[in-house]
């Protein structure tokens, strides 16, 4: 199954970076590493995971980390529950691109540290890439059954429904998420960031071009915190999409004015971008949407 076209990219990788750093989230770095978005630094379980098909090392560098990889495997045999080994060994396959190699330190880790989230998201983004959809919307739905606000947990089951062309699973889980975040009283309600799941929501309606749909949601988000640039920004793009550059130029500015100061340029780069409407046949065929920097 070829997946690239059924993935968000362009505007929808940054909202959802955006999503998780202003939620108060680390970003993942295997979600950037599969949309080929970058960070810089970082401790090893938070440094970029590249795509295996991206990987380009020299034959020492491969010799090298080859050799690494066989050390920390020698010294795991006497200690299997060593985690410095396991994340230098976990490191080292994605620093290799063998995504497939990286699954066993992962479990492990995961398996050692169930109070970090963190290991499981990865572990299920990694199952997803590897196209191990079952398992990784195990794993996705025991998160959330837990912890239905979990915005990376969310956003990772919503990319699986959208890798299967199941657009109305996604919209239909968002807005069962959206109803419990109403819910008065509610102790799980309380930690559902209800404009997160709303930009999640628009996004899934973009992509399957029901703009009207995704443009009320958008409303409902501007509506309920006019200080949050995102929904905004959001439906500035939008309207780009649709060739409505008027429209969109008073959205682009409103937000440019509420962003954080590291957006601003990438936002004023944004809208300036000509735009014309997309007919569906481009946009199934992959055509990039105008992309927004990533924080």
């Amino acid at each position: 199954m070829n997946n690239s076209k059924k993935r968000p990219t362009g505007i929808y990788i940054l909202l959802i970076l955006m999503i998780l750093a202003l939620g108060g989230f680390s970003v993942s770095p295997y979600l950037q590493g599969l949309f080929q978005a970058t960070q810089t630094n970082g401790t090893p379980s938070e440094k970029v995971i590249p795509p295996a098909e991206t990987v380009s090392l020299s034959d020492q560098e491969q010799e090298k980390l080859a050799k690494d990889a066989q050390g920390y495997e020698m010294f795991l045999q006497k200690e299997p529950d060593n985690q410095t080994a396991l994340r230098g060994l976990l490191e080292i396959r994605l620093e290799q691109g063998d995504i497939k190699g990286a699954v066993i330190p992962l479990e492990k880790l995961a398996k050692l540290n169930p109070q970090q989230i963190d290991y499981v998201i990865l572990l299920a983004q990694t199952k997803q890439h590897l196209e191990d959809y079952d398992s990784a919307a195990r794993i996705y739905r025991g998160i959330l059954e837990q912890e239905p606000g979990n915005i990376k947990a969310l956003n990772g089951i919503v990319n699986l429904y959208l890798a299967q062309n199941l657009p109305e699973g996604a919209i239909g889980l968002l807005q069962e998420t959206l109803k419990l975040a109403n819910t008065p009283n509610a102790q799980k309600a309380n930690k559902i960031d209800g404009a997160s799941v709303q930009l999640i929501l628009g996004q899934v309606y973009v992509q399957q071009e029901r703009y009207t749909e995704a443009i009320a949601v958008y409303d409902q988000a501007i509506e309920s915190n006019k200080e949050d640039f995102r929904p905004l920004l959001a439906k500035a793009f939008v309207f780009q999409r649709q060739g409505k550059n008027e429209e969109a130029k008073p959205l682009f500015t409103s937000a440019m004015s509420l962003a954080p100061a590291k957006y601003k340029d990438q936002i004023k780069q944004m809208a300036i971008q000509p735009s014309v409407p997309q007919p569906p046949e481009s946009q199934q065929n992959g055509t990039p949407v105008p992309s927004i920097p990533q924080p």
